[in-house]
């Protein structure tokens, strides 16, 4: 069993078929718009919070983490933002990774589906 996930893993990276192209796509545009996300929140955050009163956000770095744990587990040790445009920003890193999962959780749906067919064919 993990020797096949690992051969379809690879089939994913190398594209050996357009059904594994079709998902190297998706992972990668999703990859890089959540990394474009990501830069964009910290910047947003540092200018945000940097000043907010009883912020734990004083510095590019603890700007980073907070966006990156809130993107990645909807969690920080940082507590939550102090500032109204904090706040907001927080809903939307909220909001975008809940899109994330569930379209993660499509594009491997879709890529399944379509690789079950394949292999009854």
């Amino acid at each position: 069993m993990m020797r096949a996930a690992a051969g379809e893993a690879a089939s994913v990276l190398r594209a050996a078929t357009e059904t594994h192209l079709h998902l190297r796509q998706r992972l990668f545009a999703i990859g890089l718009a959540t990394f474009g996300v990501a830069i964009a929140c910290t910047l947003l955050a540092y200018l945000l919070e940097r000043h907010g009163p009883e912020t734990e956000i004083h510095s590019f770095f603890d700007a980073f983490f907070w966006a990156s744990t809130q993107l990645l587990t909807v969690s920080s040790s940082i507590k939550n933002p102090v500032t109204d445009g904090g706040k907001l920003l927080d809903i939307f890193m909220e909001a975008y990774a809940i899109t994330v999962v569930a379209t993660l959780a499509g594009s491997f749906g879709a890529f399944f589906h379509r690789r079950s067919l394949e292999r009854s064919s």
